[in-house]
């Protein structure tokens, strides 16, 4: 199969990254933006984390700043949407997402799956749709005990080195999250495994996406 190339060594490309709570985007995303900065594209990313409070805030702000360490600018947004009430508070979260999109004009967006099982998932997700008409979206997984992870149809290979600090990442940093029996590193490294199987990656694992509208040229 012929990979289509995201972006080039030393292209410019801009990355919204939308994540419910304060890991999300990181165990949906992490090792793809890890790869596109070690292949030395330049990434200017605006990360944006709708839920947290005090510990999270903090995880939050330390993870981003060491997944994001040498993009070519890094801006990390924290909102304190109350988790797991995201449908409740849909027309603030709207609101906000009408404000986001008068700020930037990403060329990627990354956010949670349609069909998540997590109701704070599917409401981001719906609203990336409904707010940023003209983007090309990516929706990532995130793996849990509703075993909700679908088919997906876009795959991004990674290098065992990538998920290995992708994986040291979300250990050191999401230590509120530890004592849940599906945050682990096997977890992780099963579903990099699964996707990168599916994909045939060259070093056996991959990061997968599902890709409603992609425009090739």
């Amino acid at each position: 199969m012929k990979a289509m190339q995201l972006a080039r060594p030393g292209d410019r490309l801009s990355v919204l990254c939308l994540g419910a709570h304060s890991d999300d985007i990181e165990i949906g995303a992490g090792a793809m933006l890890l790869g596109l900065i070690g292949r030395s594209v330049q990434l200017d990313v605006r990360w944006c984390v709708l839920s947290g409070g005090s510990v999270r805030d903090d995880e939050a702000r330390k993870s981003a700043a060491d997944f994001l360490a040498g993009a070519a600018s890094a801006e990390i947004e924290i909102k304190s949407f109350r988790d797991g009430f995201f449908p409740q508070q849909g027309e603030a979260i709207k609101q906000w997402f009408e404000e986001l999109k008068a700020r930037i004009n990403p060329d990627l967006i990354l956010t949670h799956r349609r069909d998540d099982a997590h109701q704070d998932h599917r409401q981001v997700c719906g609203l990336t749709w409904n707010t940023f008409r003209d983007h090309q979206i990516l929706e990532y997984e995130i793996p849990k005990w509703d075993g909700d992870i679908g088919q997906p149809n876009v795959y991004v290979p990674v290098s065992s080195a990538v998920l290995e600090r992708k994986i040291e990442l979300l250990m050191k940093h999401f230590g509120s999250q530890r004592s849940k029996q599906w945050f682990d590193d096997e977890t992780f490294r099963g579903l990099a495994r699964i996707r990168g199987m599916e994909c045939r990656a060259p070093e056996r694992y991959a990061e997968a996406f599902f890709g409603r509208k992609v425009a090739l040229i």
